[in-house]
């Protein structure tokens, strides 16, 4: 059985934990139906959470007004905030439940790919939620929906999508044959040539390598090479010196991640680089133990050390960085141990750590019953 528990910003809900006041310790999250599968991955939106399972099934939390949850019931309405099953549209081509390969978040949008039963391959992207840049990627006419849409003739032909990232109004998608197309607000350049909102898929031109994974802040975007290799290109603003400190080689990465003004890379020797905006403290902290496992939320990050702790760090003030204590004023150098394996149930085990917008999730496999 997995139990996944929450903290942070929660003014409508979006953690999850059946009320609507922010939390600075762990919370346990409320599920309306079981959850019958690993955790996939956590995304936020400014007022809501997506959930997605290894079995393909995507779960929500937060604000509905947006459009950002989906067709949302009265009921559902009705009850404490729980996370609820997504109401995902049948497909004309199959008769096969809708599996969700990948999904992200604007501030007010969700984005999602759905599983080819046969392939078992991303191969349709479909958005709902608002936004006026362009971020459903539906059109120029198109701000808002409800029902998840399918964006039409993307994918291209013979590819499908790797990887999907997004931030406050801009998202990418990589492609299996290493291309990246973007949609939504590319003012700043973070979706290439030329600097304009992109209101449908757009190839982003002159990478000059493979791209395997993306990641999004305000008004950038980081794309990454093979870990082998480690080729990394940062498009968009230089705001905070994002793309100035950027490194010209990461690699041996394992794991990244982005926050809206800066970027982080696990190494495979559990070392952590980061760089970008450190204002409250956003820079990965001197003297974290060994890392196995990260999670970038909008002003902050977590660590899952090989020690077992699950560290914070990075702008607090809704709790999702545990207690403030005697930090000083910007935040800076503080962290804190939000959760540990030495504390929980002997045979439990801490297996993912999620961030979102001032938000933070631990999920804990707990011991099977003896029989």
């Amino acid at each position: 059985m997995i139990l996944l528990f929450a903290l942070g910003s929660n003014g409508t809900g979006q953690l999850g934990i059946g009320h609507k006041e922010d939390v600075s310790v762990p919370k346990q999250v409320l599920f309306s139906s079981d959850l019958a599968s690993p955790i996939a991955s956590i995304s936020a939106g400014g007022n809501h959470t997506l959930l997605l399972t290894r079995s393909g099934a995507l779960f929500s939390t937060g604000d509905p007004d947006a459009g950002a949850r989906g067709k949302i019931t009265p009921e559902q309405r009705s009850l404490p905030p729980q996370l609820h099953p997504v109401d995902l549209p049948p497909s004309e081509q199959d008769t096969q439940p809708f599996k969700v390969g990948l999904a992200a978040a604007t501030w007010t949008a969700s984005i999602i790919t759905r599983l080819n039963p046969d392939t078992n391959k991303s191969t349709a992207v479909y958005t709902f939620g608002s936004g006026t840049k362009g971020e459903l990627g539906l059109g120029d006419f198109i701000f808002r929906t409800v029902t998840p849409s399918v964006i039409p003739d993307f994918p291209p032909a013979g590819t499908d999508i790797v990887d999907l990232a997004a931030c406050m109004s801009h998202v990418v998608a990589v492609l299996s044959n290493g291309d990246v197309w973007g949609w939504g607000s590319g003012r700043k350049g973070q979706l290439g040539a030329p600097e304009e909102v992109v209101q449908a898929p757009r190839r982003i031109e002159g990478l000059g390598f493979r791209v395997v994974r993306a990641v999004c802040g305000t008004e950038f975007t980081c794309l990454f090479g093979a870990a082998e290799i480690g080729e990394i290109a940062m498009l968009g603003s230089d705001k905070w010196e994002i793309k100035t400190k950027a490194p010209s080689n990461v690699a041996r990465w394992k794991e990244v991640g982005a926050s809206w003004g800066d970027v982080y890379v696990l190494k495979e020797d559990g070392s952590l680089l980061s760089w970008g905006r450190d204002d409250h403290g956003q820079i990965a902290p001197a003297g974290l133990s060994k890392t196995k496992h990260i999670a970038v939320g909008s002003e902050h990050a977590l660590a899952l050390g090989e020690d077992g702790d699950v560290v914070a760090w990075g702008w607090g003030e809704h709790g999702n960085c545990g207690p403030i204590g005697n930090a000083s004023e910007n935040g800076k150098g503080q962290q804190n141990v939000i959760a540990s394996s030495r504390f929980v149930p002997p045979g439990a085990k801490i297996i993912t750590i999620g961030a979102g917008c001032a938000t933070s999730w631990v999920a804990i496999e707990m011991p099977t019953e003896d029989t």
